[in-house]
């Protein structure tokens, strides 16, 4: 029993300093590098065995490596998991949501009933025109009206600050009128 407790002081005193600098290049990392040559003896050492300083020395430094291995595993995996496992210590204020919310449903209730149909199967329902259409048993230029006019009236009510109108630019039509007319065919 005397024999590894030798061998341990022995490699203590002799190569602790070489055993520090190795630990250290390993993690870059002071006190890091103290921890990791303790850890490495401490494993190396627990069970009585017969080594040389040598063998004893080369054991060291391959627990070093294999701990300095599987802490930054384990780390790596921790970073992975931790924001999956982290509970927020905030609610975040949803009255702000609540207030859009209120003022989207009390537009909706002004609208006319195909017209808000029309709006709530296009924007939340996601259909086409054809198949609101086919839906309200209505034509597609129906649809389209209303659709047009639920646009601008909520536009109006929710504060846009631009109904359908005001957003168009007239230079279109203006254009159409002074082009020239081709030149008919004999």
């Amino acid at each position: 029993m005397a024999g590894w407790a030798q061998t341990m002081a022995a490699l203590a005193d002799r190569r602790g300093a070489a055993l520090k600098r190795y630990a250290f290049l390993l993690c870059g990392d002071d006190a890091e590098a103290d921890d990791l040559v303790q850890e490495a003896l401490v494993r190396a050492f627990a069970r009585p065995g017969h080594r040389t300083e040598d063998e004893a020395e080369g054991y060291v430094r391959r627990i070093m490596l294999n701990r300095f291995l599987d802490a930054k595993r384990s780390r790596r995996v921790w970073r992975r998991v931790s924001p999956l496992l982290h509970r927020k210590d905030y609610v975040p204020d949803a009255s702000g949501q609540v207030v859009v919310n209120t003022d989207v449903r009390a537009a909706l209730a002004r609208l006319s009933p195909r017209q808000r149909a029309c709006a709530v199967l296009r924007y939340y329902e996601d259909l086409t025109v054809a198949q609101i259409a086919a839906e309200l048993g209505c034509r597609e230029g129906s649809v389209k009206r209303y659709l047009s006019e639920a646009h601008q009236r909520l536009a109006e009510l929710l504060g846009d600050g631009e109904t359908a109108d005001e957003g168009r630019t007239k230079a279109p039509a203006r254009a159409a009128v002074a082009r020239p007319r081709p030149a008919a065919r004999k």
